[in-house]
């Protein structure tokens, strides 16, 4: 059958293995080069002090003043709960109106002038998302000498291989063999395809993705018109098939809210962004110098946004969608979601080895908005339970002792933060549409407490992980949607219409 699909320069029929030197520099360089930046050990030398004498003085305490102890932490708790889910309200707001355009970008006049860009593709079990992808690939509006796609296919994936193998991408695309290797996380695979990129500007499409045709060129214009400072763009992303179940139509309003609102919002605040999973676009020479990713962050991509503020570096939105399969089966979603919140606290814990980092780059308001966003995700999510729990049992059990055993004050404070909490999700999540005129959507915000509370069942699921099997990276089954698997062609056509 005759393929049409023009060659890239970088396509190779037969992948070139990898050094011994190779695959150590793709796992440990950053440990080696930056310890300080690496998950390995989750916890430093110094923080295990720190949470040995936090943990005996809490239970001296609780030993000698077990009343006074519950209430201090219940106060801890509950206010800390309140500023965080305060915070995410505060930034909806400071994110509402569209971020100022200081700069107007411009197409290159001529496609030899548009930089290079690596495309990188880590893939693991997903041959039925092969073609899709490549198709998706092909379609973007960039010359294809200018495309340097790699796949990244892990060595014992012999199904995923062999699709790419009688669909023939190795004619057209860079097909590169990831090491079986430990640890097997998506990072890591990233990293052996970085050896190999050869553009200058890199960026991560995931099996699913579904990106704007302009996508490529927009990222290139965004690049040549700022500094060398910018780092890194990150597209929006959302979902084809967010009509599927409630459980989509939730995701779709979650990702609404985090891409549409409040990761501009922080871009507006000069506060550092945690970059989304896919879609984010790379100056190659920054992503090598700062160490590419951490093989034993499961969250690679809000690490690295993190560090690369760290390091005196900016992250900044660019105004361009990539569509991508909700999960639309509970299962999959706990599974996804406890990875997410994992890696959340894994990338907590390594960037308070040096709080005083982000003071120096980003200020105090950057530190703060870690301890209230990117830790405030998840420690919301556990929290959040805690307060139900406690007004159930009080309301349905045994209210007297729990009047008893606990102050007014405290019993008003946990109904406070109960109230206010879940009154700022359904408030959010009901105006995270209506940025895309999806209002349809919006009645379904009523919900979000419940879908926050199977948020709290992956949290907890990662807080047991983190302690237990920290490396152990969840995978995410795609192509599992029959609306998705439906609509993906006709996505792509529309989009290559605009």
């Amino acid at each position: 059958m005759f393929d049409a699909t023009p060659k890239s320069p970088f396509a190779n029929r037969h992948s070139r293995p990898f050094s011994e030197s190779e695959r150590d520099f793709a796992v440990n360089h950053l440990k080696r080069r930056m310890p300080q930046h690496s998950a390995v050990g989750v916890l430093s030398p110094s923080q295990r002090i720190i949470f040995i004498l936090i943990s005996v003085f809490i239970a001296g305490f609780a030993f000698t003043a077990p009343t006074a102890m519950f209430v201090t932490l219940n106060v801890f708790f509950a206010s800390y709960f309140i500023l965080a889910v305060g915070y995410r309200v505060f930034l909806m707001f400071a994110g509402a109106r569209p971020l100022a355009t200081a700069r107007k970008l411009h197409s290159a006049k001529n496609d030899d002038a548009l930089p290079v860009i690596t495309i990188l593709a880590p893939l693991y079990r997903d041959a039925g998302s092969l073609n899709g992808l490549s198709k998706a690939i092909d379609a973007l509006d960039y010359p294809p000498g200018k495309k340097d796609v790699k796949l990244l296919l892990e060595e014992d994936d012999e199904e995923t291989l062999n699709a790419a193998k009688q669909l023939a991408l190795h004619r057209r695309y860079d097909v590169i063999v990831v090491p079986d290797t430990g640890p097997r996380t998506k990072p890591k695979a990233c990293n052996f395809g970085l050896l190999r990129a050869n553009g200058d500007l890199t960026v991560i499409y995931d099996a699913e993705d579904q990106p704007e045709i302009d996508q490529l060129r927009k990222a290139a214009a965004a690049f040549a018109a700022g500094d060398q400072n910018l780092a890194c763009m990150q597209a929006r992303l959302n979902y084809y098939n967010a009509d599927e179940n409630w459980l989509t139509r939730l995701f779709t309003l979650e990702y609404a809210l985090w891409f549409d609102w409040l990761l501009p919002a922080l871009q507006k605040l000069n506060a550092p962004i945690p970059l989304g999973g896919t879609s984010n676009f790379f100056r190659t020479d920054i992503l090598r110098a700062v160490g590419g990713w951490d093989p034993f962050n499961v969250t690679e991509d809000a690490d690295l946004g993190l560090r690369l503020a760290r390091l005196g570096y900016r992250v900044e939105m660019l105004n361009s969608t990539t569509y991508e399969e909700a999960n639309c089966k509970l299962g999959n979603w706990i599974r996804q979601r406890s990875r997410w919140i994992k890696g959340h606290l894994q990338t907590w814990l390594v960037h308070m080895r040096q709080p005083g980092a982000f003071v120096t780059q980003n200020g105090w308001h950057g530190l703060l908005s870690i301890q209230l966003f990117l830790a405030g995700n998840a420690a919301g999510a556990l929290i959040n339970p805690i307060l139900w729990g406690a007004f159930i049992y009080m309301n349905l059990f045994n209210k007297t002792a729990f009047e008893t055993s606990m102050p007014v004050a405290l019993q008003l404070l946990n109904l406070t933060a109960l109230i206010v909490g879940n009154f700022c999700f359904i408030l959010c999540a009901a105006v995270a549409p209506l940025k895309r005129g999806w209002r349809h959507l919006c009645l379904f915000g009523l919900t979000a407490p419940v879908y926050w509370m199977l948020t709290s069942i992956a949290a907890y699921k990662a807080l047991w992980q983190i302690i237990f099997r920290p490396y152990y990276w969840e995978k995410t089954d795609h192509m599992i949607s029959a609306m998705a698997a439906h609509r993906r062609p006709a996505v792509a056509n529309n989009v290559a219409a605009q």
